[in-house]
């Protein structure tokens, strides 16, 4: 019970203190006279981030690598399957050719990239400095090709202006100063719990990677979809998930790995990461192929969704590891 209840904590705090992270940031950044765009695709990315990001370097710092991978791994696999999926249901997703031009292939090259460092058995600094050089990159690009596209242009602003308000310097300084602590305590009662049931229970910490921290740290994303789908608006929904799942792997995973290097559990390697890989392809594909994903669509993702959450819980997910040569 204890450890259900600093699970609970940790993400209340987690969420919070991400909401106050973001809102001061961008406070401060509208008042050091920055563009949307340019406050859209960092600090607003890097602050909704941050709840992942701390998960993952408490995780590491601690020795529990299992959770930090898991963490990014089975957010990667939610945030297709049951954020969208879930979006899909209340109003389908539409399509924007756009986005899926340039994040598409960024995604699957990311994806790629880092399944081949994962099979290495461990993603050390070098390869997490490269992955987070990377991210700069795809910022960099990201913001040349949003300042030609009116749509998406006004997109960034519109969610730029509900996040900063006009606050004053104390109240800026006062959401960043909670937001942090928010971040950083809830990240460290998360990990804790989170390892705590996994012994408790006699559960790998990989599943509770994968299951419990990689839904807890992918609410964010449901909340927003959700958001989006009942306002119609379902194409922030795609663009949030793609650049949520980019940044999981370039940010997340190269930062970490930059601070400490990352072990990769067999359990991971041997399942989750071909799930990850097949699902993230999987995806492109049929977002390439139709216009937009409707009801029958989402239900399917979250049936499947359903299939891999069960099979980590069955056993089945540690079944590949267990059958792999010595």
């Amino acid at each position: 019970m204890l450890y259900l209840v600093e699970v609970a904590g940790g993400l209340a705090l987690l969420l919070g203190g991400g909401e106050l992270l973001v809102r001061g940031a961008v406070s401060l950044a509208n008042r050091s006279g920055a563009s949307p765009l340019i406050i859209g695709l960092s600090v607003v990315a890097a602050g909704t981030s941050a709840p992942e990001l701390f998960v993952s370097l408490v995780s590491v710092l601690e020795d529990k690598p299992a959770i930090a991978i898991g963490n990014v791994v089975g957010s990667n696999i939610a945030n297709i399957l049951l954020v969208l999926g879930t979006a899909a249901l209340i109003w389908p997703v539409v399509v924007r050719r756009s986005v899926i031009r340039w994040d598409g292939p960024v995604l699957i090259a990311a994806t790629v990239v880092f399944c081949a460092l994962a099979s290495l058995g461990e993603i050390g600094r070098f390869a997490g400095v490269l992955m987070a050089l990377g991210l700069t990159v795809y910022l960099a690009w990201s913001y040349r090709l949003d300042r030609r596209d009116a749509q998406a242009r006004r997109e960034i602003e519109e969610e730029v202006a509900e996040l900063g308000g006009e606050y004053g310097s104390w109240r800026i300084a006062a959401y960043l100063v909670a937001g942090f602590v928010g971040v950083i305590v809830g990240a460290e009662l998360l990990v804790f719990g989170a390892a705590g049931i996994a012994a408790g229970f006699g559960i790998s910490e990989t599943v509770i990677g994968v299951t419990l921290v990689a839904i807890g740290t992918s609410l964010p994303e449901l909340a927003t979809a959700v958001a989006a789908a009942r306002n119609r608006h379902t194409e922030l929904a795609l663009g949030n998930v793609i650049g949520s799942c980019i940044f999981n792997i370039l940010a997340i995973i190269g930062i970490v790995a930059a601070v400490r290097p990352i072990a990769v559990p067999d359990e991971v390697l041997t399942f989750d990461l071909w799930i990850m890989g097949g699902v993230t392809l999987a995806f492109i594909a049929l977002v390439l192929a139709t216009p937009r994903l409707g009801w029958t669509i989402g239900a399917i993702m979250l049936l499947c969704y359903a299939a891999y959450i069960v099979s980590q819980f069955t056993g089945l997910s540690a079944m590949p590891a267990m059958y792999r040569p010595a």
